[in-house]
């Protein structure tokens, strides 16, 4: 909003000083400045009334230590974040820009399916929370928004540049592929000979419902140990940040050979908000929690996190990216898996590990909460770094 305003001073009154609105790097900013200080002070406001509503955590015993002190802590707080990141996006970007709504739509969509699941937790004393199909549903019926817009949306373009500097924007399906010299692949070599090319959208759409739904359910996972989800999401959402400027900025983007999308740029105003949403809830969530997020919060991290890198056409990164995300969520899978299978050939299930997901394997270890959260980090950090590194490595 303050976009437009300030554009309309700028360019209809000459007020001096109004131009500094049309740069992104001073909105981004603005935007986790402002996202920082709605979450750091609207935050204690929003735990002080849960505390009051009596919102509390219902823990299982796992047996885990100090898990029990944990009970009746206040959760539903992924409000704090959703709030945090809306409002800055609001005020201080595009708003008519198609990939913010998309993000805008995405932070919402899901944040409303996590709020659903919470919701029956808490007041209706439904530990199960929200059915397993549901949540299934919601994040595939965002995977079919996602989809079907970057496919038929006529705003929705990359530009390819010739050797004599001209330059033509056009509807495609290129990705990119990391450390890969013609670091680029198109959705229709999917398809196979006999399939016409404009039936591509549909397994592009189905694509975008797996990173979507893997993603979402990854961070919900990881979402079960102090500040490890926002923590993690902070250093996802500064790596998608760098990535979205370079990719639409047309000097950066030709210097580094990085697809070129027009109007991408925009989304470093969103990713800021959400990183300051993030640090803010962070303040509140870190060891010992003053608020968990609930699902209304990590559903709709992993939501906006995969949404943001199909956008800009780095979804391909996401296992680097979002390792510790894949590595939460293949705890599991093996852990089922193995169980299942030895259940059946022996009779008995075994285990891989002490407990899955991963954290609590190493919470089993006797390792202190903060100790595995900083070090959950510090490989979230070079993950991070190798997937930046991608820019110019291939």
């Amino acid at each position: 909003m303050f976009y437009y305003l300030f554009e309309y001073l700028d360019k209809s009154l000459n007020i001096p000083g109004a131009g500094v609105f049309q740069y992104i790097t001073f909105r981004a900013v603005a935007a986790v400045i402002t996202s920082l200080g709605i979450a750091a002070i609207w935050g204690k406001a929003v735990i002080y009334r849960l505390q009051r509503l009596q919102i509390g955590e219902e823990i299982r015993d796992l047996g885990l230590e100090g898990q029990m002190a944990k009970k009746g802590t206040p959760t539903m707080g992924g409000f704090i974040i959703l709030l945090s990141l809306l409002i800055p996006t609001l005020l201080f970007a595009k708003i008519t820009n198609v990939y913010i709504v998309l993000l805008l739509t995405s932070a919402i969509w899901l944040g409303a399916v996590g709020f659903a699941d919470d919701y029956i937790k808490v007041f209706k004393k439904n530990k199960d929370g929200l059915s397993g199909k549901f949540k299934i549903v919601g994040q595939v019926g965002l995977g079919i928004i996602v989809g079907l817009t970057m496919y038929f949306n006529q705003h929705i373009k990359v530009r390819e540049f010739a050797s004599d500097g001209t330059f033509v924007d056009h509807k495609s399906l290129l990705t990119t592929v990391p450390f890969m010299k013609g670091n680029s692949f198109d959705y229709n070599m999917l398809l196979p000979s006999f399939i016409p090319d404009q039936y591509v959208w549909i397994v592009y759409v189905l694509v975008v419902i797996f990173i979507i739904t893997a993603v979402s359910n990854g961070a919900n996972i990881t979402d079960g140990i102090d500040g490890l989800a926002a923590g993690t999401s902070v250093i996802i959402g500064i790596a998608l940040a760098i990535l979205a400027y370079v990719s639409g900025n047309k000097v950066i983007s030709q210097y580094l050979n990085v697809m070129f999308i027009p109007n991408s740029g925009e989304l470093a105003v969103f990713c800021a908000a959400f990183v300051g949403a993030c640090i803010g809830f962070l303040w509140y969530n870190a060891y010992p929690a003053q608020v968990f997020m609930g699902d209304t919060g990590s559903l709709m991290l992993g939501g906006v996190i995969a949404t943001l890198a199909i956008v800009i056409r780095k979804e391909m990164l996401i296992p680097i990216l979002c390792g510790i995300f894949l590595i939460e969520n293949l705890s599991v899978i093996m852990q089922v898996g193995y169980f299942k299978y030895t259940k059946r050939k022996y009779g008995e299930g075994r285990r891989i590990f002490l407990m899955s997901p991963l954290h609590h394997h190493f919470q089993k270890k006797n390792y202190h909460e903060a100790k595995i959260v900083t070090r959950f980090l510090i490989v979230g950090i070079i993950l991070a770094v190798i997937s930046l590194v991608t820019l110019k490595l291939r």
